[in-house]
């Protein structure tokens, strides 16, 4: 480990350990990396320092809920509060901080920089994921680790590295998976299960997205999921965001985006993949953001739609040198 994330890490341990009350947020539209970067954070924290109030908020993911429950707080009854942010790079983004009395902020995050929230941040866009930083924090801090914590994390790292099979698994990754396994003795097997079990309607829904995929010339591949197929299958607008990896390696597909419209919020919600063309700078001239191989948008003008698909579809032209 570099001299430079050592002292980072002991600057963020030194400040959770001087305040009393901490909440810990994360992005609107959680993945599990999202929601088990913060729940393992904050039960660390708890079993540490058992006096201390520290919140992980958000609005909730019913299916997210085995990775831990987050917590139903009054946000202005807090005070001076350290706010340590997870796996969002921009504030506009975060989810359940609304009339929060911020004292400080922490920003942990894997995601390339685009915005400074203070002047402690610890951003590496060459991790795996959040929970990869997460784990550092903790192997290399005074911070207790149970089997509980190391298994979301596990999972955190796990599902946003895609089982190891994205670029941005390095060696580190694999050998903060093997201390996590020391030192828990956590069942990786059986926790494969936690994460990849699907009722048959989900399965049935992933049939439905293979089968309705429309592919440009230059590989683009997108589909788009009205609110009655959502309907349909007995599925949420966040279902086809958890199934985007499973259309990795189509030989004829260089970028695919999965556009769904959620009811309740009014919005589309899309989330894009790349082999090769970068789609980050894409995705934050319509107001998203991501890495430069995995991107969301979230849309309430239908027709921006089909000027982001149209620019989409020239990433992949000019990639292929068209």
């Amino acid at each position: 480990m570099g001299e430079l994330k050592k002292e980072i890490i002991k600057k963020i341990a030194k400040k959770i350990k001087q305040y009393d009350t901490i909440v810990l947020a994360r992005h609107v539209g959680p993945d599990p990396d999202a929601i088990c970067s913060q729940v393992a954070l904050r039960d660390a924290i708890r079993l540490t320092y058992p006096a201390k109030k520290v919140y992980a908020v958000g609005v909730g993911v019913s299916k997210f809920k085995k990775y831990g429950i987050l917590d139903k707080i009054e946000n202005k009854n807090l005070k001076n509060v350290l706010l340590i942010t997870l796996d969002v790079p921009n504030y506009c983004r975060i989810d359940g901080i609304e009339d929060l009395k911020i004292q400080e902020i922490i920003k942990i995050d894997h995601h390339p920089y685009e915005e400074t929230f203070g002047p402690l941040e610890w951003i590496d866009d060459n991790a795996s994921s959040t929970c990869q930083l997460i784990a550092e924090l903790i192997l290399n801090s005074n911070l207790k680790l149970d089997e509980n914590i190391a298994s979301n994390l596990y999972l955190g790292i796990v599902s946003d590295s895609d089982r190891f099979l994205l670029p941005y698994t390095t060696l580190e990754t694999f050998k903060i998976v093997t201390t996590l396994l020391e030192r828990s003795k956590i069942d990786f097997i059986k926790l494969y299960e936690k994460l990849y079990e699907r009722p048959i309607n989900e399965i049935q829904f992933h049939g439905y997205l293979s089968s309705h995929l429309t592919k440009t010339d230059n590989g683009l591949a997108y589909v788009k999921i009205s609110s009655e197929i959502i309907k349909e299958y007995n599925v949420d607008a966040s279902t086809a965001s958890n199934m985007i990896n499973d259309f990795n390696f189509i030989s004829d597909v260089l970028v695919w985006t999965f556009i769904t419209y959620d009811e309740k919020n009014k919005i589309y919600k899309i989330n894009i993949r790349s082999r090769g063309p970068i789609i980050n700078e894409i995705a934050s001239k319509y107001n998203g953001g991501g890495h430069k191989f995995a991107s969301g948008v979230r849309i309430s003008n239908i027709e921006e739609i089909d000027y982001l698909i149209k620019d989409l579809d020239l990433s992949c032209k000019e990639y292929l040198g068209k």
